[in-house]
């Protein structure tokens, strides 16, 4: 049996209604995503991300990733030998 606990976070109205606006884009609550964000920082012992506020950064990063991948990853011709291939 799970249980569940109740967190409580104070945080910029502001910043929260954007969080809020960028999960419901993806079909997620503020709650899951809290939540999905909580087990990934358990699982990583530590936070999922680098932060910083510099989009450049991130996107370089990003592209580095998905070159890497590219070059050494596996490519499928259709999600169903993706999944056969986890």
């Amino acid at each position: 049996m799970v249980h569940m606990t109740t967190v409580q976070v104070r945080i910029e109205e502001k910043t929260k209604k954007a969080a809020q606006k960028a999960l419901a884009d993806i079909g997620l609550n503020l709650s899951t995503g809290v939540s999905i964000f909580l087990s990934q920082v358990a699982t990583e012992k530590g936070l999922p991300f680098t932060p910083t506020k510099n989009p450049a950064a991130l996107r370089a990063k990003w592209d580095a990733e998905v070159a890497t991948a590219l070059k050494s990853g596996k490519r499928y011709n259709n999600a169903r030998d993706a999944l056969k291939g986890l």
